[in-house]
């Protein structure tokens, strides 16, 4: 339902640009509650049940693109020039850590069922499986609750004073600002060396347990290496970002390190699934390094991107910015998985994607000229 929900994201994109941070992320918990609660209600008929199911995962995917997006926008309103960074990453990264503990919350929470019980055995097995996605499903509406009630009751739209020369500046409007977007090379090339891999990798990231399968790896290691690839991706995507901030100017070096990290990982890992032709290790270390490893370079890459693309581009708003390149990256991932239903059978397609999008993005930000135009102006405006 991500892809789907990205598809009214440039709604979202205006009202953030003409409405601000309270407005737009009090639509966006309303909007999850519903979701949520849609879910929780309790019908016997089955049809009905899917429906609600079905249109409450649409309702929380339209909350997506201000998770996702809004980040950029956050730390230029409330943060000094030398934090921003370090705010994009914190705030970018607690919706991965979400996905990360979704990994584990499935196979540990609702147990797997078990084909080969007997008749009696099993529809008792489905009966305490169908309570424990019943209880999932309550305490993520209450979480979302708790955080709607949060936001409505304490979330300012900006602070008494503009913490920076850029959060103070007039920006360009919303037709202006696609315009801008369109007829710049250099933000088309750095928005698709974005968008391909971390598409790819979001597609790749869904179904890692049918790819691990084969290689006999059960549901439970494939959450605990998911969830342990983007615990990773978070604490050295926030390690850059403060990085950033005490140098600047070096984003486009730090790009370059992940990606030649997140290509190698990659390589290493498709080769070591196709032991039987290359011969190398098969094994549980092997698996867990090279996924870890692959989420943690491309995981962190997300907020370096996300200040890169702002400082390209400015005075483009950073919503609009960061809203574009979520939107490709989803349409990427909507793309493979949409081929993933065709060719579900064998996956290992799947895998040399991988590789091969990380390959794309590093020439491309190898080829990419940097400016820091949003920079520029806090120095030498603040001096």
């Amino acid at each position: 339902m991500g892809p789907i929900g990205f598809l009214p994201c440039f709604a979202f994109m205006w009202l953030l640009d003409k409405r601000g941070l309270r407005v737009t992320v009090l639509l966006t918990s309303f909007l999850m509650v519903l979701g949520t609660g849609l879910r929780c209600i309790p019908v016997s008929d089955l049809a009905l049940k899917k429906r609600l199911i079905h249109g409450g995962q649409i309702l929380n995917g339209l909350a997506g693109p201000t998770v996702m997006n809004a980040a950029p926008f956050l730390s230029t309103t409330w943060f000094s020039a030398d934090e921003r960074a370090t705010a994009t990453a914190i705030a970018s990264m607690l919706s991965y850590l979400g996905g990360a503990c979704a990994f584990l919350v499935g196979p540990l929470v609702v147990p797997a069922p078990n084909g080969t019980a007997p008749l009696l055995a099993a529809e008792s097995s489905r009966a305490h499986i169908k309570d424990r996605i019943e209880t999932v499903l309550y305490a993520e509406f209450g979480v979302v609750c708790l955080i709607f009630s949060a936001t409505l009751a304490y979330f300012p739209p900006r602070p008494p004073l503009p913490p920076s020369v850029a959060a103070a500046s007039q920006r360009l409007s919303y037709r202006r600002s696609f315009c801008r977007l369109l007829s710049n090379l250099r933000f088309l090339m750095i928005a698709l060396a974005y968008a391909i891999p971390l598409g790819v990798f979001a597609g790749w990231s869904g179904v890692l347990d049918l790819i691990l399968t084969p290689v006999h790896v059960s549901q439970v290691d494939a959450g605990w290496i998911g969830f342990w690839s983007i615990v990773g991706g978070c604490v050295v995507g926030i390690a850059m970002a403060r990085f950033a901030d005490f140098i600047r100017g070096m984003l486009k070096l730090i790009l370059l390190l992940l990606f030649s990290g997140a290509t190698l990982s990659s390589t290493w890992f498709t080769l070591t699934c196709l032991n039987s032709i290359t011969h190398l290790p098969l094994t549980t270390v092997t698996l867990y390094a090279s996924c870890i490893l692959l989420g943690v370079f491309l995981n962190s890459s997300v907020p370096i991107f996300f200040e890169l693309f702002v400082e390209t581009v400015y005075p483009v708003p950073e919503g609009i910015t960061c809203g574009v390149v979520t939107f490709l990256s989803n349409m990427f991932m909507g793309v493979l998985l949409f081929f993933v239903t065709f060719y579900h059978t064998e996956l290992s397609w799947f895998n040399w994607c991988l590789p091969g999008s990380c390959l794309l993005s590093l020439l491309l930000i190898l080829c990419f000229r940097e400016s820091y135009d949003r920079l520029y102006l806090d120095v030498v405006v603040s001096v």
